[in-house]
C-alpha cells in the first residue's frame, strides 16, 4: 500500500503530466458552443451579469495563446437578443417572383451555422460523412433528439473541446494516450473543417448589421481557432509529445 507521501508524489506528477493549456482551450470551445445559440434564462444571465464574460477571461488567460477574450456585453433585453438570434441564423423568407404561376423564390437565413454551406468545392453530403466518420472514430454521436446535421458550428465546437480533453489527458497505468496522435486529431480537424467553418461565419456576419455578441464572439473564435492551429503546427514540428528510441528503451529503426 502507498504511504501518502507517494500517493501525494503520484498526484503530483500526474497533474504535472496533465497539458492544462490544451484543456483550458477545449473549455473554450466547448463555452462558444454554449454560447452560439439562442439565449435561454441561464445563457441570458451569465451574459447580463457579466459571468459569462469574466469565464471566458479566466479561460482564455489559461490557455497559453495571445488572444483577447471576447467582449459579450449585452445591453438588449433577452426578447431582442433571441430575436436577434432567429433573424441572423434561423429565419429565412419567401417572396412571389411570379403571380400567374406561383413561382416562388425562397432564400434561408442571412447567415449559416452549418459548415456546408461555407464549402462550396465540396457537396453537403462529403462534408457531413466525413465529420460522421471523425465523431464514430472518437467513440461520439450526434444527439438524436436534437435536429442538427453533423457539420452545425455547436457540434463542431463541441467535437474541437473533446479533441483537445483527449490531448490534455495524462497517460495512466492502464492506458496510454497517444499525445502527438491526438494533437495530430485536432490540426486535421481545424483543417478540415473548424477553421473553415468559423472564418466563413465571421465573415458572413461581418456582412450583416446588428450582429451584437454573435458578430464580437464569431470574430474571437476566428482568430482563437488560428492562434491555436499556429501553437499545434509549433508543437508538432518541434515534436512535442514524441518518445525517442533510446528514451523507450529500443532501438531506432
Amino acid at each position: 500500500m502507498a504511504t501518502n507521501h507517494e500517493a501525494d508524489a503520484e498526484a503530483d506528477a500526474l497533474a504535472d503530466a496533465v497539458d492544462t493549456e490544451t484543456g483550458a482551450r477545449g473549455a473554450v470551445y466547448a463555452l462558444a458552443a454554449r454560447t452560439f445559440t439562442e439565449p435561454d434564462e441561464d445563457l441570458y444571465a451569465a451574459l447580463a451579469d457579466g459571468s459569462l464574460d469574466d469565464e471566458f477571461a479566466a479561460l482564455v488567460d489559461r490557455t497559453g495563446l495571445d488572444v483577447a477574450p471576447p467582449d459579450l456585453t449585452v445591453d438588449d433585453d433577452r426578447d431582442t437578443l433571441a430575436a436577434r438570434y432567429n433573424d441572423l441564423f434561423v429565419v429565412g423568407y419567401s417572396e412571389v417572383v411570379d403571380g400567374t404561376d406561383g413561382t416562388v423564390h425562397s432564400e434561408g437565413p442571412p447567415v449559416s451555422l452549418y459548415e456546408s454551406a461555407y464549402r462550396s468545392e465540396v457537396s453537403w453530403n462529403d462534408v457531413n460523412l466525413d465529420l460522421a466518420r471523425a465523431y464514430e472514430y472518437f467513440g461520439v454521436e450526434v444527439d438524436q433528439d436534437e435536429r442538427r446535421h453533423h457539420d452545425h458550428v455547436r457540434l463542431e465546437l463541441e467535437f474541437a473541446g473533446y479533441l483537445c480533453r483527449v490531448a490534455a489527458a495524462a497517460p495512466t497505468v492502464d492506458a496510454a494516450v497517444d499525445v502527438e496522435g491526438a494533437r495530430r486529431a485536432r490540426l486535421d480537424f481545424h483543417d478540415r473543417h473548424l477553421s473553415v467553418l468559423v472564418s466563413g461565419l465571421r465573415e458572413a456576419l461581418d456582412d450583416e448589421p446588428g450582429t451584437s455578441i454573435y458578430g464580437r464572439l464569431a470574430r474571437f473564435l476566428d482568430a482563437f481557432s488560428s492562434a491555436d492551429v499556429d501553437d499545434l503546427d509549433d508543437r508538432l514540428d518541434v515534436g512535442a509529445g514524441r518518445t525517442t528510441a533510446d528514451e523507450a528503451g529500443g532501438e531506432g529503426a
